[in-house]
Formats: C-alpha cells, sequence, structure tokens
C-alpha cells in the first residue's frame, strides 16, 4: 500500500510541477520578432544522390524570398493550361 501512496504522491507532485512551470506564465499567441538579416543554415538533397546533403547558408529574408518565388512557379505551373488543345 505504501508503494500505491507514493505514486500517488509523486503523481499529485509531477502535476503541482506543470502548472506552477515558468513555460505556463508565459503568454500564448505572442510571436517572437526575427531578425531577416540572421543567417540561417539548412541542409539540402543534392540531386542524383540518395544520401549526399549539402550546407546552404542564406539570411532569413532571402529564405523568405526563395520561398516566395517557388509558390508563385508552381501555382503558375498549375493554372497554366495545356497548349495541346484538351
Amino acid at each position: 500500500m505504501t508503494q500505491v501512496q507514493s505514486l500517488i504522491g509523486a503523481v499529485l507532485l509531477g502535476g503541482a510541477m506543470l502548472v506552477t512551470s515558468p513555460a505556463a506564465a508565459e503568454p500564448t499567441g505572442k510571436k517572437k520578432t526575427t531578425d531577416p538579416n540572421e543567417v540561417v543554415c539548412r541542409k539540402e538533397e543534392v540531386l542524383g544522390s540518395r544520401l549526399a546533403t549539402r550546407k546552404v547558408c542564406k539570411t532569413r529574408a532571402e529564405w523568405a524570398e526563395e520561398t516566395r518565388e517557388n509558390r508563385g512557379n508552381i501555382e503558375r505551373a498549375q493554372v497554366q493550361r495545356p497548349l495541346n488543345g484538351q
């Protein structure tokens, strides 16, 4: 019976620690402001290889611009009608 009581006590203590943790006190929904000039590195797969990767470093602004360009290209390709008349 003492093992059950100690287990219950540990669970209750753990729950109390979760409620009073500093992370719970932070406001949710508040976004961090990020520096657009901060350099961020990502690993990209090398075409033609299943294992090789390369490290590419760009600023956050450059990554965002590349993402916008890629989305625009994909949208244009999806909207474009075929030339063969079908």
